[in-house]
């Protein structure tokens, strides 16, 4: 469009030109000519100096006025400017969404260039590496030895793994992923769940191939001096009582984890069944003064006669490993109660004996799985370790809580605190009485006499 209204500004010069050259000479036509191509010269050359200026004023400028074929020049450039204003906002826009979505990110992310200098940082990456501004290298924010090797090497295809100042007892994998041949992403990922999961599976394999050996040992022992030797009857029986007694610590080892493996399986126990405390709590006490021959005062005391619901299995396999426990660490001619009030509405399930006790320190990890306060101690008395364990996936599978007190010497108090909605209060016993579960309980006794 220029050219063509150039070209016909120049055709009417000639039209204007070619009279007067005819009528005036040749001599005026080629002033008409010139003068009228200097000013258009002119015009053009004003019109370049205006646009030369606005091109080096900063971005926010208005442009140049113009007239003819510059006006249509500067109106193209200005719906330009405007197209391109209305994308570089929305890109921009985009981009603010892309950053706020990335800094909601819980892993660290930082774009380095080829020179490991960093270039762009979300907010996780900011918080756990200290990183700020840009163009920095990236050893300077993450000074680990392991990282610097690890960025010196240049082998990106396994994460590395190492702790942060900034997060003190959590752990992270730091890997480098290239995306072009001018920048690299760096990851930070947390681990410390997994490394956590991953350092009970080993403790767990450790502690329970542990648990296993010494009976195993035992057992092998014994069986050995039974095909080599030729022992007196007695001997021989006394032989076998310890095998047998080794084989049963097996088995209700491996009886509390198919227990426990069964109670982390669901959230909630699928059947519940209104249990009497009484009976329950006098059914177990009468198991248990069978185990302890005698040698302790097992008593049963109940404020007020109420119903549990709750799953008659999990709530015997409880109470019973708490009693089970008091028998082993109360010395002989100690006395253990076992108790049920009602609290706050709250009902009260407590084992309480007068035995060893447990120092304070210990009380958090009580209910960890295998863990011994004193380990031989533990081993010579029977236990496996799971019983606690047990009671307190029992208890949160109840909506329970398991309260520990204990002092060294005087003796420990284990209390289940059962939430109002599972007590059901039993005003009249004798024409209203919840289904009494003691019977079942009784008929168990005899196979989970040795629970831990």
């Amino acid at each position: 469009m220029i050219v063509l209204r150039t070209l016909i500004v120049i055709g009417l010069l000639l039209l204007i030109a070619t009279p007067i050259g005819y009528f005036r000479g040749a001599a005026s036509m080629a002033w008409v000519l010139v003068a009228g191509l200097t000013a258009m010269l002119l015009y053009h050359v004003i019109y370049l100096a205006r646009l030369h200026h606005w091109a080096g004023l900063p971005r926010q400028r208005d442009l140049p006025i113009g007239f003819g074929s510059w006006g249509q020049a500067f109106d193209r450039i200005g719906r330009f400017m405007r197209q391109e204003g209305i994308e570089r906002n929305e890109t921009a826009a985009e981009m603010e969404r892309l950053h706020a979505a990335v800094d909601l990110l819980p892993d660290g992310l930082v774009v380095l260039d080829r020179y490991d200098h960093v270039q762009w940082s979300n907010r996780a990456a900011q918080s756990l590496h200290g990183i700020f501004g840009t163009r920095r290298p990236i050893d300077h924010f993450v000074r680990q030895p392991e990282f610097i090797e690890y960025l010196r090497t240049g082998d990106f295809s396994t994460p590395v793994a190492m702790s942060l100042p900034a997060a003190p007892g959590r752990v992270f994998t730091l890997k480098i992923v290239p995306t072009s041949d001018a920048y690299r992403l760096l990851v930070t990922h947390e681990i410390t769940e997994t490394a956590r999961l991953e350092q009970m599976r080993r403790d767990f394999v450790a502690n329970v191939s542990h648990e296993i050996r010494t009976p195993l040992t035992v057992v092998a022992g014994f069986v050995e001096t039974l095909i080599d030797v030729e022992l007196p009857p007695e001997e021989r029986r006394r032989c076998l009582e310890m095998v047998l007694r080794q084989t049963a610590t097996m088995q209700q080892l491996v009886n509390d984890l198919l227990t426990l493996a069964s109670l982390e399986h669901t959230a909630e126990p699928a059947e519940l069944t209104p249990i009497e405390v009484e009976p329950l709590l006098q059914a177990l006490a009468a198991d248990l003064r069978v185990v302890s021959a005698g040698k302790h005062q097992i008593n049963v005391e109940v404020d007020e006669q109420a119903a549990l619901l709750g799953s008659p299995s999990e709530i015997d396999s409880a109470i019973r490993n708490l009693l089970s426990n008091a028998v082993r660490y109360t010395p002989e001619g100690g006395r253990i109660t076992a108790s049920f009030r009602m609290h706050n509405g709250e009902g009260v399930i407590a084992v309480r004996d007068s035995g060893i006790g447990i120092a304070a320190e210990h009380l958090p990890r009580l209910t960890e799985r295998f863990y011994r306060v004193e380990r031989g101690r533990s081993r010579e008395t029977g236990g496996t370790g799971l019983g606690l364990a047990i009671v307190k996936h029992v208890a949160q599978r109840h909506q329970c809580r398991l309260d520990i007190e204990s002092r060294t010497g005087i003796g420990s108090t284990f209390s289940l605190r059962i939430p109002p909605s599972r007590i059901q209060p039993l005003t009249d016993p004798s024409t209203d009485p919840a289904p009494s579960v003691s019977e079942p309980f009784r008929r168990e006794s005899v196979e989970n006499a040795s629970s831990t």
